[in-house]
């Protein structure tokens, strides 16, 4: 599993209206994308919980040919010709639960982003981040990890509101789920 994010974020005075819009008449085009376990169509707004508006699609992918189908295909160059090239972010997975709340549909999603600390083995750090319950309410969640900044990446699906944790809170638009059976549960080593 990949999880991959890029966040555009947005003048102050945005109308957000335009990517509910752009998610409603486009989100459905990655429904059946091969390789692709999930898409979380999502957005902040500022003033409400956010510093800032932004729109940040997150992905988690089955396979390294979906997403590159998709990095070098139409799909992302609808989002370079209308926003510029964004940076996107990559990190290895290391784990993905489905939740109590599996058959929701998610409304809010959060981002915990855990650097792992010097001084610990990061296998020991990892282990404890795996080890968190999964809450009531979660849909699905996973555990990544970019080895280059040794940052973990804990991305959560939330049947209502995301509950006020450490992280960004989003709320997800549209979830495009192709082949969310097929991501494999639990640890990924």
């Amino acid at each position: 599993m990949h999880a991959l994010q890029y966040e555009i974020t947005l003048p102050a005075d945005y109308d957000m209206d335009i990517i509910r819009t752009r998610v409603a008449t486009r989100g459905h085009l990655l429904d059946a994308f091969p390789g692709l376990g999930l898409k979380a169509y999502l957005i902040r707004e500022r003033g409400a919980g956010s510093p800032v508006n932004a729109y940040a699609p997150f992905y988690l992918w089955n396979t390294p040919e979906g997403m590159n189908a998709f990095l070098w295909g139409a799909g992302f160059q609808g989002i370079v010709d209308d926003f510029g090239r964004p940076e996107v972010q990559h990190w290895m997975g290391l784990s993905y639960e489905e939740g109590p709340a599996a058959g929701a549909a998610p409304l809010s999603a959060t981002r915990e982003r855990l650097v792992v600390p010097d001084g610990i083995r990061p296998a020991e750090y990892v282990a404890e981040q795996l080890g968190r319950a999964t809450a009531p309410g979660t849909v699905a969640s996973a555990l990544a990890v970019d080895p280059r900044r040794w940052e973990l990446l804990r991305f959560t699906l939330w049947e209502q509101e995301a509950p006020q944790a450490p992280g960004d809170r989003f709320q997800v638009l549209h979830l495009s789920a192709p082949e969310r059976g097929e991501l494999t549960r639990g640890r990924h080593w």
